[in-house]
């Protein structure tokens, strides 16, 4: 059975007349025949009674027509949702992000991507770089904002943003209230960092820039979270460098 039995069937259900028809299908009355012929061969039942006078339904072929409407209007419902799939105006958005890209103006463009796009369903996941990577490599994710200069083979990056690094101080700390902090002279404060297991990338960034500063710094404090580095520095436990979004 193909669509094109269906559509035959209900046109000729609709008019009664095969010349008619036949002329709204833009075809001649045999293949239409044929078609109806065939349809009925496969469903084993006869869905029109013929005479030289009329064509009507049996009760079979009226009992068809409504399954058959709904199938064609199924099937138009289907040809406009993939449609609209296709064009990006309906689907389901699975995004990562790292908790700083809530100070990165992230909620403000989710918020005008859903406005724009209320046919997008959106599934926001706070997680880490590298647990982001392995869900986008394994298919969990469809997109991420994440901290990752390098990426593995089959997965493609777009720079969202470049920041600098600042000094995060105690208030008490005889640099707080300078314009530029002067790096050097942190090499014997004790700084707090985001763990490397969470983050090796900004990990390595702050230790790479100490070491070009003259010195190893001494990393006793390791977090997982921006906010808590910042407390820990609040409260005089040790100093970091954070991006300047915080």
């Amino acid at each position: 059975m193909e669509l094109r039995h269906l559509r035959h069937f209900c046109v000729l259900a609709d008019e009664l007349h095969f010349g008619r028809a036949a002329s709204r299908l833009a075809i001649s009355q045999p293949p239409l025949s044929i078609s109806i012929r065939q349809l009925e061969d496969e469903l084993g039942a006869r869905l029109f009674e013929r005479s030289n006078k009329q064509v009507r339904l049996t009760p079979a072929g009226a009992a068809f027509l409504v399954e058959a409407q709904q199938i064609l209007a199924q099937t138009v419902q289907a040809r406009e949702l993939v449609g609209r799939i296709a064009a990006g105006a309906v689907g389901r958005l699975r995004i990562g992000f790292v908790a700083s890209m809530l100070y990165r103006g992230l909620p403000q463009r989710i918020a005008a991507f859903q406005r724009a796009r209320p046919g997008i369903e959106l599934v926001l996941r706070e997680l880490n770089s590298g647990e982001q990577i392995e869900a986008l490599r394994g298919g969990r994710l469809d997109a991420g904002f994440a901290h990752a200069p390098t990426l593995p083979a089959g997965l493609h990056g777009l720079d969202y943003l470049a920041e600098p690094f600042v000094c995060c101080l105690p208030r008490s700390h005889p640099q707080a209230g300078a314009a530029a902090a002067d790096l050097a002279a942190l090499a014997d404060e004790t700084l707090v960092l985001f763990a490397r297991e969470v983050s090796p990338e900004y990990y390595e960034q702050i230790i790479a820039l100490c070491v070009q500063a003259g010195f190893t710094p001494s990393v006793r404090h390791e977090v997982r979270h921006w906010l808590t580095v910042v407390a820990l520095v609040a409260s005089g436990i040790g100093v970091a460098l954070v991006p300047a979004a915080l």
